[in-house]
């Protein structure tokens, strides 16, 4: 059972930090920073968007990442936990296609099926 926990941390961290990114894309996909000249009109932007109540939400779920990888750190040799971050390109890779329409081809699906093999083959060396 604490296997299962641990894993769900792990899974937590994963979690939070995909949809915070899915929710920065979101938001920031209403704007391009070709329309705005200058350095400081582009800076004016970016700082504006943290007033966004979600991308204040997608800074939570940022921290909230971070404290939960921290108790993974406490559960699980970084070696072994750290490739499992590259499920969140899958899962960002998947969501980007889904709801925002992104490009899907042979080189996404060869690179993530790429990545599930990786994070198998190290899952394998936990024992």
């Amino acid at each position: 059972m604490q296997f299962i926990f641990n894993h769900f941390y792990l899974l937590l961290a994963i979690s939070f930090g995909v949809v915070s990114q899915l929710i920065v894309k979101w938001q920031m996909s209403a704007f391009s920073f070709d329309d705005y000249e200058t350095w400081q009109d582009k800076f004016v932007l970016a700082f504006s968007m943290l007033l966004n109540p979600y991308i204040i939400l997608s800074l939570i779920l940022t921290f909230l990442a971070g404290v939960t990888w921290m108790i993974v750190m406490t559960k699980f040799e970084i070696s072994y936990a750290y490739p499992f971050t590259l499920l969140g390109l899958v899962f960002v890779t998947i969501f980007s296609i889904v709801f925002f329409g992104e490009n899907f081809n042979l080189y996404k699906i060869g690179g993530i099926v790429l990545i599930l093999f990786g994070v198998f083959l190290i899952s394998k060396g936990l024992k």
